[in-house]
């Protein structure tokens, strides 16, 4: 099963977090990885930090246990 990921360690911060957000489409990573990066990272839910994580999304193959 493919999946869909972003991972904080890939992306430059002053915090170093090592938060991984995975589910099984972009719109769902993207909407927790935005609550994320507003609330832990003091961001603002801009439309340039929407494409910023929705560019850092990944995809890797997860199996089913």
């Amino acid at each position: 099963m493919l999946r869909r990921y972003i991972d904080c360690r890939t992306v430059p911060s002053e915090k170093h977090c090592t938060v991984e957000i995975t589910a099984d489409s972009d719109d769902e990573v993207l909407e927790v990885a935005i609550m994320h990066a507003v609330r832990d990272h003091g961001h603002e839910d801009t439309p340039e930090l929407r494409r910023d994580i929705k560019s850092a999304i990944r995809t890797r193959e997860e199996a089913l246990t």
